[in-house]
């Protein structure tokens, strides 16, 4: 590249993140609301907590223990327990509701953050160019390829889709989900706390200091204010023609 490349200060990337992240959140909390009561989650959540109450009144239990607790109980105490949770497992109507709630919470939860992302990191950066959301635009940042030519619709895509919803925020959340509902425990704790450590190491040894998302779409972050943004590859080798002959002019022969 023969121009300079004006990226835009960590201050203004941060301050658009925190405003588009205050965005999404608004957005996706709408829209989970709006699901929960479209498919009824509140009313298998009462069925699942009624069930739970009632099997601990009758065998003398809290379901909610961890391995200490459980290993302080008095034999007869985790006997009861055995039995309650038994007879838990073996109510039709109580498993379908778990089995419900598990099942809605994980599609309402990843369904609510890819249409969040879909409007906050993709449908408002096509609307206003130059891959700017409401923060981006505020604070006078743009994203563009790292060749120079503004990002296109599939680059788009790619980057806020694959990028920042399926990897830097479904995997995370997953696999938090996967811990609360004790599906795996140590395990997931420890993958998490790779996959964080992997995001800090890609942004302190890039260049541009790159999330995951802009390594893998090949994005920068830019100035909007200084940085020139081609339409495509005509208009750039243009540009750098018309510098190639600038430059010869002033050479001396």
């Amino acid at each position: 590249m023969i121009f300079d490349l004006q990226k835009a200060s960590m201050s203004k990337r941060i301050s658009a993140f925190l405003f588009d992240f205050i965005i999404l959140g608004i957005l996706v909390v709408g829209i989970a609301f709006l699901l929960s009561g479209l498919l009824g989650y509140d009313g298998y959540v009462k069925t699942l907590d009624s069930a739970y109450a009632r099997y601990e009144q009758e065998y003398g239990v809290q379901f909610e223990q961890t391995g200490d607790s459980f290993m302080a109980m008095t034999p007869q105490q985790q006997e009861n327990y055995g039995a309650a949770y038994s007879a838990l497992t073996s109510d039709k109507e109580a498993m379908r509701a778990y089995n419900m709630v598990t099942n809605l919470t994980l599609m309402i939860t990843s369904l609510s953050i890819l249409l969040g992302y879909l409007i906050v990191e993709f449908a408002v950066p096509l609307w206003l160019k130059n891959g700017q959301t409401l923060g981006k635009k505020i604070f006078g940042v743009g994203v563009m390829h790292k060749s120079g030519i503004q990002i296109t619709p599939m680059l788009l895509f790619f980057r806020s889709i694959l990028g920042k919803y399926t990897l830097e925020t479904m995997v995370p959340v997953l696999i938090l989900m996967m811990i609360f509902f004790n599906i795996i425990g140590l395990t997931g704790t420890i993958i998490l706390g790779l996959f964080l450590l992997l995001q800090i190491i890609i942004v302190i040894a890039t260049p541009g200091r790159c999330l995951l998302h802009d390594l893998l779409a090949q994005t920068v972050t830019v100035d909007i204010s200084s940085q020139k943004i081609f339409r495509d590859g005509a208009e750039l080798l243009e540009y750098k023609k018309k510098l190639h002959a600038e430059e010869a002019a002033r050479q001396d022969y």
